[in-house]
């Protein structure tokens, strides 16, 4: 999923399609590595996700499945089977770490369960970690694209998540608060904490990168890595 940063940017390119069709050399796909959230809350997620869909047409978030990035969008052509066995070298080992779910909040023009801090309100430094190894990890494989914007791994404004409502409400900013009231009125229930063990890689495809995508994309889950118990 594409960070704050990325999503800003979108802000001025969403509603704009080029020409029916348009490619980048590094199509068709792009690729995800994610960490998938506990089952519990992979439900809450997706009910809140088929909540605005049913009610607003959102459909950006539920798009994905739930996740939190490590790193998205990312091109690596032809390298697919070698991105496998980096991060196969890279999480062989490796313990899982506490999550802690700090409930809704805004993000960018949307909202998210934010996974970012511990219970304590400080970072979750295990989490800023894995992603920043992950994106080491997989950087040589990865090709240059055009579109859409590069996702790749910022540091200084990577924050985890679990998106809720995101690019739609860059074409439909009037939604905002009344998207973020219906959220919260939903109350769903939703663990406080899990246990971040679940890395996964995922493919995705659209017919066009270059304007509302996320209406178009599809995804095939790729492969799962479970790290070792904490």
């Amino acid at each position: 999923m594409p960070t704050p940063t990325t999503l800003d940017a979108l802000a001025t390119t969403a509603p704009a399609v080029t020409a029916k069709g348009a490619r980048d050399d590094s199509d068709p796909y792009r690729y995800g590595v994610y960490l998938r959230p506990d089952p519990r809350t992979c439900r809450a997620v997706t009910v809140v996700t088929d909540q605005l869909r049913a009610q607003y047409g959102l459909v950006s978030s539920g798009a994905f499945p739930p996740h939190a990035t490590l790193v998205g969008s990312q091109p690596f052509g032809s390298a697919e089977s070698e991105v496998i066995d980096a991060l196969t070298a890279l999480l062989d080992g490796r313990p899982g770490f506490p999550v802690h779910n700090a409930g809704v909040r805004e993000q960018g023009i949307g909202y998210v369960y934010d996974v970012a801090t511990n219970p304590d309100g400080s970072r979750n430094i295990a989490f800023d970690q894995l992603a920043i190894e992950v994106d080491a990890a997989v950087a040589p494989f990865r090709r240059p694209m055009n579109a859409p914007l590069p996702n790749d791994h910022d540091p200084e404004h990577y924050r985890p998540h679990l998106s809720l409502a995101s690019h739609d409400l860059y074409v439909r900013p009037d939604l905002h608060d009344e998207v973020g009231e219906f959220i919260r009125g939903l109350d769903v229930p939703v663990p406080s904490d899990f246990v971040g063990d679940t890395v996964v890689l995922y493919r995705t495809a659209s017919p066009d990168w270059t304007g509302r995508w996320w209406q178009t994309m599809t995804w095939e889950h790729v492969r799962t890595w479970k790290l070792r118990t904490p």
